[in-house]
């Protein structure tokens, strides 16, 4: 059975940093001017030889995106169910050893959140838990879509992986789409930030898209937590991961995000600092390398990133977001998972992307039938 494991491991991760650190200033301009570009290419717009090119590359990076998607941004809103957890995670506000009040949401106050969230339009939410699968499992989240679809047209998950036959349940419940971070593609550092639980089984984290993939998910997202890692490396495992499931299952449409490290409670410093500049020339080079990938960037940005990159290949945004369980309405008290940057009200991120020209859209693509 094809997994990602399997081409992961013909990869040393210092011998992909090293060739990102050779790149040259000819390895990239031969990569602006390429017209397929490859992971090679890649390599070369994430290298320190490409940040002189930077405005170039956002360019051509603005360029390609409104080609490919229009004067548009799609719009979603997290909706956090639970913040109880199992796992140890040395970077999030839910592990398991943060002595905070848990709380997980009744059929109540999910309508409760989603009739505030409706209110402010949205179509599109994305469910978020913490890994606790005795409380939150498939049960638990089969009958939160079950009681959402009414609600919402596209409805996301971003929980504890599953196994490929519990995804098809919450595929055939109406579940559209489905994100799952690796956090870190190398597996030392991985197993340092994950200690304990069932996310320390850095193989089963992996295979996941491949287990959404044989499900026949509609949209799969993926990403790193940039800090834990060298960024460059992780983007490249990143990209290469994207390929991979692309070739693998190419009826399935993906997205990539790009968390940064933010402050929580317990704290956690990045090993790899990303500066904005380094966050905008990742972003340009995602979309330099494949015109058809969904872009996402949430409320972890402050607004003055957030206001300049959603002319330079965002396709999706979040906005007004809580990342606590009952956060909207419920219980606005209660712990969150990370601080968020960008505070603004649905409606001034909306105004501000009318005002610049772009229109902002509800919900994601219908499936066809």
């Amino acid at each position: 059975m094809t997994s990602f494991k399997h081409t992961l491991r013909k990869y040393s991760w210092d011998e992909v940093l090293q060739s990102i650190f050779s790149k040259t200033e000819a390895d990239v301009r031969s990569a602006l001017q390429s017209r397929k570009r490859d992971l090679e290419d890649f390599k070369a717009l994430i290298s320190p030889a490409a940040r002189p090119f930077l405005e170039q590359m956002a360019q051509q990076s603005k360029t390609i995106t409104k080609k490919r998607f229009g004067n548009t941004m799609q719009m979603y809103a997290p909706l956090y169910l639970s913040n109880e957890c199992q796992n140890i995670c040395t970077y999030c506000g839910f592990s398991m050893t943060n002595k905070i009040p848990r709380k997980t949401l009744s059929d109540a106050e999910i309508i409760k959140e989603a009739e505030f969230l409706k209110s402010k339009g949205y179509d599109h939410i994305l469910l978020v838990t913490g890994e606790a699968n005795k409380t939150v499992g498939v049960d638990y989240m089969c009958n939160a879509v079950k009681l959402l679809r009414p609600y919402f047209s596209n409805i996301s998950i971003e929980i504890q992986p599953l196994d490929q036959d519990e995804y098809e349940r919450l595929i055939e419940n109406g579940l559209y789409a489905t994100l799952v971070y690796q956090e870190t593609y190398h597996r030392e550092t991985y197993k340092i930030h994950h200690p304990k639980g069932k996310k320390s089984n850095f193989d089963y984290r992996l295979e996941t898209a491949d287990r959404l993939g044989r499900a026949g998910i509609h949209k799969i997202g993926i990403g790193a937590l940039f800090g834990l890692e060298d960024w460059r490396a992780d983007s490249f495992f990143t990209a290469l991961h994207l390929k991979y499931l692309q070739k693998n299952y190419w009826k399935t449409r993906y997205s990539i995000s790009f968390p940064r490290l933010r402050p929580f409670s317990g704290g956690l410093e990045p090993k790899v600092e990303m500066t904005d500049p380094d966050l905008l020339q990742v972003i340009c080079a995602y979309r330099l390398l494949d015109e058809e990938v969904e872009l996402s960037i949430s409320t972890r940005e402050n607004e003055i990133f957030r206001n300049n990159i959603v002319h330079l290949g965002i396709t999706s945004m979040s906005a007004e977001s809580k990342t606590n369980p009952g956060g909207y309405m419920v219980d606005p008290q209660s712990l969150e998972q990370f601080e968020i940057s960008d505070e603004r009200s649905t409606e001034i991120i909306a105004k501000m992307l009318s005002e610049t020209g772009i229109e902002p859209v509800w919900k994601d693509w219908e499936k066809s039938w």
